[in-house]
């Protein structure tokens, strides 16, 4: 009943999503930018959760966990998808140099300085409150390009600059999940030796279901049955972590890269089929973050100046370093930290990881800090792209042109 409730509540957010009336960028661009990163659909389920008008109660939420697995297994592999090693190792060194120097500098801009206030209030054990601290910095390491994207899409911005922008923001995926990774071996079980086996264990799991999964649709003609198949497997991915008590996220990039390590048509096929269910799962993962957000901790809300103010600087400061390490190597625009503000649904995913994997006060602190902070973030993101777009020369508008939800959200 829960699980209907919720979908039918996504569905009526979804056809508020899509009038162009109620969000037309010139009257609510707030909104209509709001919408077009998915972030609305978190400020909802904040606001029909426990914590404010408790549409969905926390009864509620804990029913509809398995969802939420599913839907951070099914990103998970969606990110494994993109580890093409082909395409990895055609990359330059500085180019990995520049995406740890933007990411590297906002995780310690963010981690260091927050894990004092984690450590001395809550009196917890150190290595719980590093991880915590930890996972704090690798929300503000990662940044969405799709400012990058529109921009280059509207002629606003040469293409070459918002391509490398976008590959920079996709490569910081990587600092983000690898931190991840670090805070559950810390904190979900207390004990590092244990939490490194059962790291372990996620990324064998992840890795024999894509194995089976290109087993499975390898001799698959039929579009249905294949759509099928690798949605049954995605789920299993998820919903075995679940079971296990593993990291359905981790274990769904374990999946996804090896499926693109097999490579062929075995890793297109499977990566057409999820591009079809990509948007409604990040949408309804969104709107169920957001139904975990409580609204009401005054400590939260004290540690979030700190998050967003700390995360801009570190973001600046990095996007300078990343323009020196791929000067002549890789084309970025002139004010390249600017253009890394916008924060990403990844950082929702990894937040909910954790609070599912490590239950508790402090996680949840962590999910509320960042969750508000992603809205913060995307609604400074619009003026700080700003800066970018000032500091491109004119150039006449490309072919390729945009809806005007997105030219307005991309001016």
């Amino acid at each position: 009943m829960q699980a209907l409730l919720v979908f039918l509540i996504v569905a009526a957010l979804s056809l508020l999503a899509s009038s162009r009336s109620l969000l037309d960028p010139g009257r609510f661009p707030a909104l209509a930018q709001l919408a077009a990163s998915g972030l609305l659909f978190l400020v909802f389920g904040a606001l029909l959760g426990p914590s404010i008008l408790g549409v969905l109660t926390a009864r509620n939420l804990e029913s509809l966990r398995p969802l939420v697995a599913l839907g951070l297994g099914t990103g998970g592999v969606l990110l494994g998808l993109n580890l093409e090693p082909r395409l990895l190792r055609l990359l330059p060194r500085p180019v990995y140099a520049a995406a740890v120097a933007h990411a590297g500098t906002a995780f310690l801009f963010v981690a260091l300085p927050l894990s004092v206030p984690l450590l001395l209030s809550m009196g917890l054990r150190p290595l719980v409150a590093v991880g915590a601290a930890a996972l704090l910095g690798a929300a503000a390491s990662l940044s969405s390009g799709h400012f990058a994207v529109l921009g280059y899409r509207n002629g606003r911005l040469e293409r070459a600059r918002g391509l490398g922008v976008a590959l920079l923001t996709m490569m910081d995926d990587a600092v983000g999940l690898g931190v991840l990774a670090l805070g559950l071996v810390l904190g979900a079980t207390g004990n590092a030796a244990e939490g490194l086996g059962l790291l372990g264990l996620t990324l064998l799991l992840g890795v024999a279901c894509g194995a089976l999964l290109a087993f499975l649709t390898y001799s698959l003609k039929d579009l249905a049955e294949q759509t099928t198949v690798t949605l049954g497997m995605v789920a299993l991915v998820g919903g075995a972590a679940a079971y296990l008590r593993l990291s359905s996220l981790l274990a769904g990039v374990a999946c996804g890269a090896t499926l693109a390590l097999i490579g062929g048509r075995t890793a297109e096929r499977v990566a057409r089929a999820l591009g079809r269910v990509e948007r409604p799962t990040y949408l309804l993962l969104v709107f169920l973050v957001g139904c975990h957000v409580h609204a009401r901790d005054l400590s939260a809300w004290a540690l979030l100046p700190a998050f967003v103010g700390l995360r801009f600087l570190g973001k600046v400061l990095g996007g300078r370093f990343a323009q020196r390490l791929t000067a002549g190597v890789l084309d970025l625009p002139p004010r390249f930290g600017y253009a890394l503000i916008s924060q990403g649904g990844l950082a929702l995913c990894l937040v909910a990881e954790y609070v599912l994997l490590v239950p508790g006060s402090l996680s949840q602190r962590v999910l509320d800090v960042v969750a508000v902070g992603a809205v913060v973030n995307e609604m400074l993101a619009h003026g700080a792209f700003r800066q970018v777009l000032a500091a491109e020369p004119r150039s006449t508008p490309s072919q390729d042109t945009p809806s005007s939800g997105d030219a307005g959200v991309a001016a």
